[in-house]
């Protein structure tokens, strides 16, 4: 099913805040066919690299890119899985450690279909979507992260 939402922007400037994510999931209190709603949040954690601790992540992306292949993923979820709609967003920019970098948030008239709608948007975010973290040790050196 692809749908005829117009393509949504999934990329914020820095960390993404925690009224953001609550005024997200306030808005979804009107629609009342929604039985279920499960949420992801990445967050900069402070591994130790070679002794170094990381102190934050400097996101970057080709966004015009990523941006569609968010879209795709979105289009890919719904065709899979009876959502009632989804949100990703992500950050570009600085983001420090304990901060959140990725906010998945899908709803759904069944709770069971939100944690297998969940886990596959962000392994297909994880895999697909061209994103570049630098992270950034607190002495100011840095290293590119790989995903896994």
């Amino acid at each position: 099913m692809i749908t005829d939402k117009p393509k949504k922007k999934s990329f914020v400037q820095g960390a993404i805040p925690a009224g953001f994510i609550a005024d997200s999931i306030a808005k979804h209190q009107s629609k009342t066919t929604i039985g279920a709603h499960n949420i992801f949040l990445g967050q900069v954690r402070a591994d130790v690299i070679d002794g170094k601790t990381v102190a934050a992540i400097e996101y970057s992306a080709y966004e015009e890119m990523a941006e569609q292949t968010f879209y795709e993923i979105r289009e890919a979820a719904f065709a899979k899985f009876d959502l009632t709609c989804l949100h990703i967003y992500h950050s570009l920019g600085l983001v420090k450690t304990g901060e959140i970098c990725l906010f998945v948030f899908v709803s759904a008239p069944r709770r069971k279909v939100t944690y297998e709608a969940l886990e596959f948007l962000v392994e297909q975010i994880k895999e697909k979507v061209a994103i570049f973290g630098k992270e950034i040790m607190e002495d100011d050196s840095y290293i590119w992260k790989k995903n896994t």
